[in-house]
């Protein structure tokens, strides 16, 4: 239920937010900027703000057929990436507060994706790690996830990518 409505929610923000052609003209602007005036579209936080809502709902359609949100693909991923590790330090790699990575490795469970395991070197700490049907999902998930950020990227060059890429990587 709540997946349904998640996934509603970013398909009207894709919706809205569209292609860079969103962005509102420069005669749509109220403040000029040679007036000093705040400017909504030159704000660092507004423009990631939009790309995040473009990318969210890129990639929670690519992801939509598997009843997966993207920071359970995320967290499958990062699994995938390092093997098994204790549910803190998968919430930290995948940038996720311990309520969110609770939820997030709850639903993994119950759906067979992941397995928790007694740590044995603290029995008061379990280690995850992906089970064979978690394992083949992120295989299988692998092309739409790269279809998914190819379309996100689509309005810059190869070269705008990557810088983009290490520039994000600099500041996340």
């Amino acid at each position: 239920m709540a997946l349904a409505a998640n996934k509603n929610r970013l398909a009207a923000a894709a919706t809205c937010i569209g292609a860079r052609s969103s962005t509102p003209q420069d005669s749509d602007r109220v403040n000029d900027r040679s007036t000093g005036n705040f400017i909504l579209d030159d704000q660092i936080a507004h423009l990631l703000r939009r790309a995040h809502q473009r990318a969210s709902a890129s990639f929670a359609t690519a992801l939509s057929h598997h009843r997966l949100t993207p920071a359970q693909f995320f967290a499958l991923a990062r699994l995938r990436e390092i093997g098994q590790v204790s549910q803190n330090r998968l919430g930290r790699l995948s940038a996720m507060d311990p309520a969110t990575i609770q939820g997030v490795i709850k639903r993994l469970g119950e759906r067979g994706y992941i397995e928790r395991l007694p740590d044995p070197n603290d029995r008061r700490r379990m280690i995850l790690r992906l089970t064979p049907a978690g394992e083949q999902l992120v295989d299988e998930l692998h092309d739409a996830v790269a279809t998914a950020t190819r379309r996100i990227l689509a309005p810059l060059s190869a070269e705008e990518q990557e810088q983009l890429r290490s520039l994000l990587k600099r500041i996340a």
